[in-house]
């Protein structure tokens, strides 16, 4: 395998540090210990480009420790992100746009998380593709217990250096490894791992892991993985079994990783395994019913009937979270459930519109200006049940809300997965 020896100059030219600094502004972020903002940076970008160009020129550039944030996970929990410098996000994206293009060819074919033009919606439809075209019906679903948190470092900067002898690259990453997290002002140290949030952090880690993929590969075993997200594929429950027991063995004792035994678990097609939020079984691929009801709870926090705020300010807050997730579950077969969901979403709309009403005489109002019979009924307008009635989807039919420009998941065509194949 060819070496690369000079690698350092490639990483600190200015226009590689400018294209740096444009992809850190495009995914923005928070700042880290320093308080600087993207913004804040941008307005001396010629400057800090040329501060960055000169130390790490002179080999005196020193990363900051990462701000520690802890993130609530849905199911329970927390995870550990670290947020760098927006300085050391640039320098640590200088180093992704010249080391990238020389790693990601090399990485197994059926890796997909954070590789240019792969996506997730490529390894579910790979990892569909294994079980109900290939016949591997039976699935070892792996689950690594805080693996970025635990990436040895010194397997790190070995596998690194096997394609990179820059000793002036191995160093500046070596530094960005070591750098430590403050946490409510004080530092610790981090003897293992690449921060989760870190830009070099997911490069760092697919590198990582590619020696367990291609062992996996070696042996002839197909695996789907994404990020941490892990499949491997068998035709029986015997030979999943060896699978798994040959998997942990490399994670564990050759890459020091741990396997959480009591998440990993076999599972099947018939029964549906699950993947990347979506459940994909022999003839359906679904949405795993955490991700629906995760969108539920968001929908009902927005349309909360007590806010106050005008209907249309509702939907404008409502339809990111709509249009996003259809985006990435249009692959699914939810046909029906796009329709239920729509309809339950415009009911706890057409509640929001009910209470600002706050008695019926409002409602009687609405129904004058409208032409519609019946201003006797004295109907509760602040009862759920009542925002099912006939008269209230006649004040405010589908039409209404489409007019105001609400997002219509159910018009979304869906059932794509063969589309990545």
């Amino acid at each position: 395998m060819k070496k690369l020896y000079s690698l350092i100059d490639k990483i600190y030219r200015k226009e590689n540090l400018v294209e740096a600094f444009k992809r850190v502004r495009a995914n923005n972020g928070a700042p880290g210990i320093d308080g600087e903002t993207v913004g804040d940076y941008a307005k001396n970008l010629l400057g800090n480009t040329e501060l960055l160009h000169e130390k790490l020129k002179t080999k005196t550039y020193e990363p900051s420790p990462v701000r520690r944030v802890e993130i609530q996970k849905p199911d329970g929990g927390t995870r550990l992100l670290g947020v760098p410098t927006v300085r050391d996000r640039v320098v640590q994206q200088a180093i992704v746009n010249v080391m990238e293009p020389i790693f990601d060819p090399t990485f197994h074919p059926s890796s997909y998380g954070y590789r240019p033009k792969r996506s997730q919606h490529q390894a579910v439809a790979k990892a569909e593709r294994f079980m109900n075209l290939y016949g591997l019906t039976e699935v070892v679903d792996m689950d690594l217990s805080k693996c970025f948190d635990t990436l040895d470092h010194e397997i790190i900067m070995d596998t690194v250096a096997e394609r990179i002898s820059d000793g002036s690259v191995l160093t500046l990453i070596r530094k960005f490894l070591k750098s430590g997290v403050m946490k409510e002002d004080a530092f610790e140290a981090t003897e293992t791992g690449s921060c989760q949030g870190g830009v070099i952090s997911p490069l760092l880690s697919n590198i990582y892991l590619n020696k367990f993929d291609q062992k996996m590969m070696s042996r002839g075993i197909r695996i789907v993985r994404y990020a941490d997200d892990i499949l491997i594929f068998a035709k029986d429950k015997r030979q999943a079994g060896n699978y798994r027991h040959y998997a942990t063995k490399i994670l564990e004792e050759e890459l020091k990783l741990k396997v959480n035994q009591e998440k990993t678990k076999l599972a099947n097609v018939t029964d549906g395994v699950s993947f990347l939020g979506f459940i994909i079984r022999a003839e359906y691929l679904l949405v795993n019913p955490k991700r629906v009801k995760r969108l539920k709870d968001k929908i009902r926090w927005i349309t909360s009937r007590n806010s106050g705020r005008p209907i249309r300010a509702v939907i404008s807050e409502l339809n990111p979270l709509l249009r996003g997730w259809m985006n990435y579950y249009c692959i699914a077969n939810i046909k029906k459930l796009t329709e239920k969901l729509m309809q339950w979403i415009r009911r706890r709309l057409r509640m929001i519109k009910m209470k600002q009403w706050k008695t019926y005489k409002m409602m009687h109002k609405e129904m004058r200006k409208k032409g519609i019979e019946g201003t006797e009924e004295k109907m509760d307008v602040c009862r759920w049940k009542n925002s099912k009635t006939h008269i209230i989807h006649i004040l405010l039919p589908n039409k209404y809300f489409e007019d105001l420009g609400l997002v219509d998941m159910h018009k979304y065509e869906v059932g794509l997965l063969s589309n990545h194949y």
